[in-house]
Formats: structure tokens, sequence, C-alpha cells
């Protein structure tokens, strides 16, 4: 049996430059999928929180640092499109994924328009799942605004 690699290298690598755990805000409605992604996250030696809605992502992820989130887009009351912009109109800067079964191109453009980093359609597989989480979380959060703006051109 192969032994099972680690979300980063080294151990030390699942903490930030301060000496905190990574963490990640899983926003998944699906309470078995929240449940097996926070599952799966934490073997990896990352700490995960679930929000189950658009409007608990926004409080929580104003309330705690997160070094990623994962967003899904189907979600009751806002969707994660509208979730995205709110976070990044409070200045919530942590790399968003989104994570959903909305796989038409509109769609992809719409959560990478609306501030997300990346954007994976389900079904998926873990492994690429933490790669992307890998990546993003190695770059870290970055203020930016969401939208460019050069003199007169927006």
């Amino acid at each position: 049996m192969r032994p099972r690699r680690r979300f980063f290298r080294r151990a030390s690598d699942t903490y930030d430059n301060l000496g905190a755990v990574v963490r990640i805000l899983v926003v998944e409605d699906k309470v078995k999928l929240a449940t097996v992604l926070r599952r799966g996250l934490r073997k990896e030696g990352l700490a995960a929180d679930i929000a189950a809605s658009g409007e608990d992502a926004v409080w929580m992820a104003g309330s705690t640092p997160y070094d990623a989130v994962v967003l899904d887009v189907m979600l009751p009351g806002i969707d994660g499109f509208e979730t995205c912009r709110r976070l990044r109109s409070q200045a919530v800067w942590a790399p968003i994924l989104m994570l959903t079964a909305r796989d038409r191109v509109d769609d992809r453009v719409a959560g990478l328009d609306a501030g997300a980093d990346d954007y994976l359609t389900k079904p998926f597989a873990f492994r690429e799942l933490l790669a992307r989480l890998r990546a993003l979380v190695r770059r870290g959060a970055v203020e930016r605004p969401t939208v460019l703006a050069v003199a007169d051109l927006r």
C-alpha cells in the first residue's frame, strides 16, 4: 500500500507565515457533500469550516480570516456569484474557488468576473480540488479591485 500524500509536501507547510493552520471556508448547502469535503480537508491537515448559505459565508468570511474559500454557485438565498461579489465588495481577498455543477462557459465566465480566482465543475476529483487549493493558498490573499479602471475606462 502506497503512503498517503498530505495536502502540502511538509507538515510545516500546513501553517501560514504566522504559524497558524491553513483555514478553508466551504460554502455548500448539500450537507453530505459539505461533510465529505470538510472531512477530506481535515485529513490533509487543514482547518475547514462550513457555511450552508451565501449569507452565512459573507458573515463568516467577514469575521474570520480564511486562506481560501470553496464556493458553490447554487445556494439558497443569494447565489454563489452574488456571494462572491459581496465578499469582494467587503474587502475579503481570500482566494475563491467556485465548485459547482454549472459547467457552461457563460457560468464559468460569470464566476470569474464576479471575483472568483478559479472554477471547478462537479463531478470533480478530490485530488484536483486539493491541487487547485494548494496553488491558490501559495499565492495568498492579494487585495485587488473587482473592477479595473484606467482614467475614464472601466
